[in-house]
């Protein structure tokens, strides 16, 4: 599966089959949500945050691949990711994008 952020893919003819979308909705737990806290009082990067939204986006974007092989999509173009606080220390990550088959 070929995934681009493009709205092509060089040298390849492409069949629009549809929009495919993944999200998640990923929180940490109670105690790295104190020692996070205390990190922003000093400064710095929220390291357990970052873990969080890269897993996040990982699981998105597998959700998203699993439904254009579904369709049966040789690549996916034309990717993007949002994201958007559900409820305090709780974010939902959604990955979209356009599944395509070559011609």
């Amino acid at each position: 599966m070929i995934l681009v952020n493009t709205n092509y893919i060089s040298g390849k003819e492409l069949e629009t089959l549809g929009l495919v979308k993944g999200s998640t909705v990923q929180s940490r737990n109670i105690g790295r949500d104190i020692t996070q806290g205390f990190k922003q009082i000093v400064g710095g990067e929220l390291k357990a945050y970052v873990e969080m939204m890269d897993t996040a986006r990982a699981l998105a974007t597998k959700r998203m691949v699993d439904e254009a092989e579904a369709m049966g999509a040789d690549a996916v173009i034309h990717i993007r990711y949002a994201s958007a606080t559900v409820m305090q220390a709780a974010a939902e990550v959604i990955a979209y994008g356009t599944a395509v088959k070559f011609k």
